[in-house]
């Protein structure tokens, strides 16, 4: 149970959150959401990450060139064919438009990092794909989305601001990374009891993330509540073909345990806020789309929680 903590933690929060009628959690979770508290969980995830991180796992990181390729492979590439495919399902316009913003996205900046770790994987790996992954985002977000929404008849132009997004990686992952790294080894001896700990808060700050990201999200799934149970099966089916395609390709790159749990998280994992400000500023006649951006991201961590036991127990 000890283990699981997190798991039931992440399920109990989600009911709660969906359940308050009364509002009162949801409109603490909007107000926390609308005063930047994802950016100060953000920064703290990265923080303590900074501070868990050693050097040995930092060279390793930097030198796994094949693993980043494939993990980068995996999120620009594979995901898209995997949300291209669904269009040949019997689904609205608005679900494809989601699963689409889905498949288009980076990896997330916080939840994958975590989980790596949790799975025995190189933290600093994580840290990097997240990096790459994201930079090169404000290039492939208009390029891919562009191509799969061809396939629907829309003819849009994606456009995306790349400066707010290189100062946002800047600020919430880069400085405070290294501000924990930099503590750690002036503060060695100081901080080592407490290292135990930093995976915990970090789970902590997911369960935050979760939370501020459903009290936002909560009045769009309720108004398509008829709806979730099939959203709830096409997110799953399209996460668990990229966490099964993640897994083959690992095996085939002959990519062992140590190295493959990063390629598969941060393959797998897509960040959240990003799909939600492209949802509202390009189909916001599509409400059902966000819906499926919001409801994907806790099935994601839901599926990953489990798969971190899996790949524990995985030679």
């Amino acid at each position: 149970m000890r283990k699981n903590w997190f798991l039931v933690a992440l399920v109990i929060v989600s009911l709660i959150t969906i359940a308050d009628s009364s509002k009162i959690l949801v409109t603490a979770g909007i107000w926390l959401k609308e005063h930047n508290g994802p950016d100060c969980v953000i920064v703290l995830i990265f923080f303590l990450s900074g501070i868990a991180l050693d050097t040995q796992q930092i060279r390793e990181g930097l030198a796994d060139f094949k693993g980043t390729l494939l993990a980068l492979l995996i999120i620009f590439c594979v995901a898209p064919v995997i949300a291209l495919f669904f269009t040949f399902l019997p689904l609205s316009t608005g679900v494809i438009l989601g699963i689409f913003l889905v498949g288009a996205m980076p990896t997330t900046l916080s939840s994958g990092v975590v989980m790596t770790g949790s799975a025995g994987g190189n933290n600093a790996h994580a840290l990097l794909i997240t990096i790459i992954a994201n930079s090169l985002a404000v290039v492939t977000i208009p390029v891919v989305l562009s191509l799969l929404l061809s396939f629907t008849g829309d003819s849009r132009i994606i456009e995306i601001d790349q400066l707010p997004i290189m100062i946002k990686i800047a600020t919430l992952v880069l400085l405070p990374l290294l501000a924990g790294i930099t503590i750690r080894n002036i503060f060695h001896s100081v901080i080592t009891p407490f290292l135990d700990y930093t995976t915990t808060g970090n789970q902590i700050g997911i369960l935050m993330m979760v939370w501020m990201a459903l009290c936002a999200g909560r009045e769009a799934i309720v108004a398509q509540f008829e709806s979730i149970l099939p959203i709830i099966a096409v997110v799953f089916l399209f996460h668990l073909a990229l966490v099964v395609t993640a897994l083959l390709i690992t095996r085939i790159g002959r990519i062992g345990k140590g190295r493959r749990e990063s390629i598969i998280f941060m393959g797998g994992q897509k960040t959240l806020p990003l799909s939600i400000i492209l949802q509202v500023t390009l189909f916001p006649e599509f409400g059902i789309a966000l819906v499926v951006c919001v409801v994907h991201h806790i099935i994601h961590l839901i599926m990953d929680a489990f798969l971190i036991q899996y790949l524990k127990n995985m030679e």
